[in-house]
């Protein structure tokens, strides 16, 4: 039993490395873009592989309170994205209506 125990330890934390670099992978798509939409995507996973992350050092650690944590964060991360998306829908119409003046003028 102490082997499969090993084991899954092992395996947790190769996984959590592997995250890691994908967070690490997403960061970079969020600063580089090329458009909003692609740093929106970018800072949703980030936010979906931190709730996984920490999912897992629940597991790991056997502490049951790390899975609140998750669903806070869950939640704020949600709220993020919303956010994130009416603002660029706002800043998106206000060009548009800019860019159909201009061309009435």
């Amino acid at each position: 039993m102490g082997n499969m125990t090993n084991a899954y330890e092992t395996l947790a934390v190769v996984l959590i490395c592997c995250i890691a670099v994908l967070i690490v992978a997403c960061l970079i798509r969020s600063v580089l873009g090329p458009r909003v939409t692609d740093r929106i995507v970018a800072v949703n996973s980030i936010g979906t592989m931190t709730i996984v992350i920490i999912a897992i050092l629940s597991v790991l650690l056997e502490e049951a309170y790390l899975l609140d944590v998750c669903l806070i964060y869950a939640m704020i991360s949600f709220v993020a994205v919303i956010v994130l998306t009416k603002i660029y829908t706002g800043v998106y119409r206000e060009e548009e209506k800019e860019e159909s003046q201009k061309e009435e003028k």
